[in-house]
């Protein structure tokens, strides 16, 4: 049985369970916040719920969740009450890959380099893929990717432990 022919609950459910994690890296890396990539979390869940798209296959369930995190992330950091808070000192815990030195740099990259490297190495995804969902060219992820990589570099440069 085609699970795209499943009963919309068992379909949602699934959807939550396969998703949920990758959803709240790309939040989290976004918007470097344990409590928003939550709130965004299921502000994404909440639309998917909602809405009444076909979805032809994984790839484009998965594609639509990365589309709608990215905006719901940009909407969060343009608004004009995120730009009137202030962050709280927190120790941010993170279980998954996430969890390393290096993903502490990457985190420091502008928005648009910590994406792309985010869904090329975090989500493996091809750059074809990552260019389809940001609806930007290829040759741009490609060119984003090699200046994330040269800024990574250059900040790890005095970090003993990393070193290349």
């Amino acid at each position: 049985m085609d699970k795209f022919s499943l009963p919309r609950e068992e379909l949602i459910l699934e959807v939550l369970e396969k998703y949920n994690t990758m959803v709240y890296r790309l939040a989290f890396s976004r918007t470097k916040s344990v409590h928003d990539a939550e709130d965004i979390m299921q502000n994404v869940f909440i639309k998917f719920i909602k809405c009444n798209v076909n979805f032809e296959s994984d790839d484009h369930i998965k594609a639509w969740l990365i589309r709608v995190t990215i905006n719901l992330s940009k909407n969060l950091l343009t608004s004009v009450w995120f730009k009137r808070t202030t962050t709280l000192e927190e120790d941010i815990v993170v279980t998954l890959k996430e969890d390393s030195e290096v993903y502490k740099y990457v985190l420091d990259l502008p928005n648009k380099y910590r994406t792309v490297i985010h869904l090329f190495y975090y989500e493996d995804m091809s750059t074809a893929s990552i260019s389809e969902v940001l609806n930007i060219k290829e040759s741009t992820v490609r060119s984003q990717l090699h200046r994330a990589r040269n800024m990574l570099k250059e900040k790890m440069k005095g970090d003993e432990c990393l070193e290349f």
